[in-house]
């Protein structure tokens, strides 16, 4: 597959939206080598943090008077960022409470669509596995249920590239910051709704990790629905990478260069 720009979509044979394989669950299942707390040495990187990683850099709460303490997670308080206002509605990301919030997405797990790319089918011990490993892990990755005007309907994972097993297969720069989503379930689908909160969630992180330039995907070059939405959200394909279990395509959005006066 060639190398596709945003901007040369319309005439490509990619799909004009969103169609029904568009769980965009492309990026995060066990196979694909994202599992955060996985013990296969491919699971994740070998990488200790050094004793000072928290305190630096500064922060600008730090720098103009602040006190924010970035020490709780890698993801500049993912919990934090608060909602955002997109085309379809107030669209918040919450992270994933299991207790409350894993039965829903279990159920989405075990959508066959989801399933397709995600590979997490099973009892809700599969999910729950998954979801835990992040949770108990030092804050590179956070699971979030991703609500719409107060609905629960997607299922997201913000995550540090620089320290995920990504970073062995392809150029990674300091503090880039990927995104692994599904949308879950089947109305939701089809209509445009995956590009609209891609958008608004790669805002919010440029918005809120001044650290980050870039903002990466890594969907299955088998799912051109997904891609597609990215390229709608303003994503450019970078690279074809192989994985360990996929061959993927290397989305990436940079941060906008400042206007200068």
């Amino acid at each position: 597959m060639p190398p596709i720009d945003a901007s040369a979509h319309a005439g490509h044979a990619w799909p004009a939206d969103l169609g029904p394989d568009s769980s965009l669950g492309d990026d995060t299942s066990p196979r694909t080598d994202q599992d955060p707390g996985g013990t296969d040495g491919e699971d994740t990187l070998d990488l200790r943090l050094p004793d000072d990683f928290f305190a630096l850099p500064p922060s600008p709460d730090t720098v103009f008077g602040g006190s924010r303490d970035r020490g709780d997670d890698l993801l500049d308080r993912v919990a934090d960022w608060g909602p955002t206002s997109t085309p379809a509605g107030v669209f918040h990301l919450v992270p994933v409470r299991v207790e409350q919030d894993l039965p829903l997405i279990s159920r989405w797990m075990n959508d066959p669509i989801v399933a397709e790319f995600w590979e997490l089918t099973g009892p809700p011990s599969v999910t729950e596995e998954h979801v835990r490993a992040q949770l108990a892990g030092d804050g590179r990755s956070v699971p979030c249920i991703g609500a719409l005007d107060g609905t629960p309907m997607s299922y997201w994972e913000i995550y540090r590239a620089d320290l995920d097993p990504l970073a062995r297969h392809c150029p990674i720069r300091p503090h880039d910051t990927g995104i692994h989503l599904l949308i879950g379930d089947a109305g939701d689908r089809g209509r445009g709704l995956g590009s609209t909160l891609i958008r608004a969630v790669a805002d919010l992180v440029l918005d809120k990790r001044y650290t980050c330039a870039r903002v990466l995907a890594e969907p299955d070059l088998r799912n051109t629905p997904s891609i597609t939405a990215f390229l709608n959200a303003g994503f450019r394909l970078c690279a074809e990478v192989e994985l360990p279990a996929k061959r993927a395509a290397l989305m990436v959005r940079d941060r906008p260069p400042r206007h200068l006066p």
